[in-house]
């Protein structure tokens, strides 16, 4: 069952699954740009059973049961998530150094959380992460305009979302947006202290390689685990590879202080 969490002025849809392990990381999983906390369906149960740690999976703002989109997304969406929102989150919900397990969206999240100086973090796990825009995102993103309007798709995100068409066009109109071509972090990788295992599929519509490649040249050391037979959700077409490298890098994490 999920709950709301008021964080100034917006209500935050989350729910924690697996119980505390001594010394462990909880694991934070962040959404992609259409996800949300019902999205990941089983996944967290299996993520927390895998690796005996805590997860904790939320819906971000415009996205699930939380607050519903109210103004146009920004060409910084990314980049106010992961300063502001998710330290505000990770305060109010008393998780200390988490373990972020982000997808599309959520990875660049992720990534962007940990490269801040004051980030307190154990360690990143990011599946199709973007870095940059690449042309195949942007033509993408345009086919996935068109579905929307002239296939099911509204109606099945409409399943996962309070208003479905808020959460679309907000994720939507801005990656196509001209001023979002020149969005790129790949200058603060190098600051990003936390391990990193980088995962991405070989057949993702919505990236290619270079983005895990632009992670492992900037931030030395960062695991890469390419998949075949994957596209841009590696955690559901390749789900026991997914939780077979995730297990082995929380197992490599340091345990927390007391623990």
């Amino acid at each position: 069952m999920t709950m709301l969490l008021a964080v100034d002025g917006r209500n935050i849809e989350y729910r924690f699954t697996g119980a505390p392990s001594p010394g462990r990381p909880t694991i934070v999983m962040l959404h992609e740009g259409l996800g949300s906390v019902s999205m990941w369906r089983d996944f967290p149960e299996r993520l927390a059973a895998a690796t005996q740690c805590r997860v904790l999976v939320y819906s971000r703002y415009g996205y699930g049961r939380s607050s519903v989109l109210a103004t146009p997304r920004t060409p910084d969406y990314m980049h106010d998530e992961a300063r502001v929102w998710l330290p505000k989150v990770l305060e109010h919900l008393e998780v200390r150094a988490p373990i972020l397990f982000g997808h599309s969206d959520g990875a660049s999240i992720s990534l962007i959380y940990a490269a801040l100086p004051t980030a307190a973090v154990s360690g990143v796990i990011a599946l199709a992460p973007h870095v940059k825009v690449e042309d195949i995102t942007v033509s993408s993103i345009a086919a996935a305009r068109v579905a929307y309007e002239t296939t099911d798709l509204r109606a099945r995100l409409a399943r996962y979302h309070d208003d479905v068409d808020a959460t679309f066009w907000g994720w939507n109109r801005i990656w196509l947006d001209p001023a979002f071509r020149g969005w790129n972090i790949e200058e603060l990788l190098p600051a990003i202290r936390a391990p990193v295992l980088a995962i991405q599929g070989l057949d993702d519509e919505y990236g290619t390689l270079e983005q895990v490649e632009s992670i492992r040249r900037r931030r030395p050391g960062t695991e890469v685990l390419a998949l075949s037979k994957c596209r841009h959700s590696p955690h559901r077409d390749q789900p026991d590879a997914v939780l077979a490298a995730t297990s082995a890098f929380v197992m490599r994490v340091p345990a927390l202080p007391g623990g």
